[in-house]
C-alpha cells in the first residue's frame, strides 16, 4: 500500500510540474530579400501564440524545445522551423526567408493594341478611368466634367456629392467581400472559424471595414489572409457574446 501512495505522489508530481512549467523565451531574427522587414507574422504552433516582427526582423516568442514556429509575409514563402535545444542556447535564433516571386503570365503583343479610344480621339490621353459610382461622383462634385459649373453648387445643397462619395465606398466594399467569398467559401468561416452561421455575413462585413485586412486582401497572400481573418473571428466571436448577454 505504502508503495502505491507513493508511486501516485510521484506521477501527481511529475504531472503538476509539468502543467506549471512556463514556456521560456527565444529571440529571433528574420532575414530576406526584400525592402521592408516589419510585420512578418511569427506563429507557434502549438500555443497559436502571434508575433509580428520589428523594422529589423527582430522578434521575440514565448515557446519549448520541440515547439514549431510559422513565419509568413505578403513578400516572402512561408517557412516552418522546428525548435530543439541548441536553437534556446542561440543569443538569437536566425532565420533566413525566400522571397515571393510573382511570376507574369506570358503577354503576346499584337499590332492592334495600339488602336484605342486615345488614339481614335474618344478621350484625350492621361484621362482617369472611372467606375460608374466614381463618375457619378466627377460629375458632381467637379466642374471640370461639367462645363455649365452649374451642379456643385446645386449639390452642395443637396448633399447629393456626399451621397454618391459613400455609393463609391460601398461598390469598394462589395468587390473586397467578392474576393474573400471567392478566397474562402462558407464552410471556412463555420468549421475552421468557428462562426455560426447567421454570423457569417456580418462577420465578412466587419473584415472588409477594417484598413489593415483589406490591404492584406489586396495582395491576395491566402495565407497571411488567413491568419489574420483568424485573429479576427476571435475579436468578432467576442463582440457577439458581449451582445447576447
Amino acid at each position: 500500500m505504502r508503495v502505491f501512495v507513493a508511486a501516485f505522489f510521484i506521477l501527481f508530481t511529475t504531472v503538476v510540474l509539468g502543467q506549471l512549467k512556463k514556456a521560456s523565451e527565444i529571440r529571433g531574427q528574420v532575414s530576406a530579400y526584400v525592402s521592408n522587414l516589419d510585420g512578418i507574422y511569427v506563429i507557434n504552433l502549438k500555443s497559436e501564440q502571434t508575433v509580428f516582427t520589428d523594422l529589423n526582423g527582430e522578434f521575440v516568442i514565448e515557446a519549448n524545445v520541440g515547439d514549431t514556429l510559422v513565419f509568413s509575409g505578403l513578400q516572402t514563402k512561408r517557412k516552418e522551423v522546428v525548435l530543439n535545444a541548441e536553437d534556446f542556447k542561440k543569443v538569437v535564433l536566425k532565420v533566413h526567408l525566400i522571397t515571393m516571386i510573382h511570376e507574369l503570365n506570358e503577354v503576346v503583343v499584337r499590332n492592334y493594341n495600339s488602336i484605342n479610344a486615345v488614339s481614335l480621339g474618344i478621350v484625350s490621353s492621361g484621362q482617369k478611368k472611372y467606375t460608374p459610382a466614381e463618375r457619378k461622383y466627377a460629375t458632381a462634385s467637379s466642374a471640370r466634367l461639367n462645363p455649365m459649373g452649374l451642379d456643385p453648387v446645386v449639390n452642395l445643397i443637396s448633399g447629393r456629392s456626399k451621397m454618391l462619395k459613400k455609393e463609391i465606398e460601398v461598390e469598394k466594399k462589395e468587390s473586397y467581400m467578392a474576393m474573400l467569398e471567392k478566397m474562402f467559401d462558407k464552410e471556412h468561416f463555420i468549421n475552421t472559424l468557428q462562426l455560426p452561421l447567421e454570423y457569417v455575413k456580418g462577420f465578412e462585413y466587419y473584415v472588409v471595414d477594417n484598413q489593415k485586412f483589406t490591404k492584406i486582401l489586396e495582395m491576395k497572400n491566402k495565407t497571411t489572409i488567413e491568419f489574420l481573418l483568424g485573429e479576427l473571428a476571435v475579436k468578432y466571436k467576442a463582440i457577439i457574446a458581449l451582445e447576447n448577454k
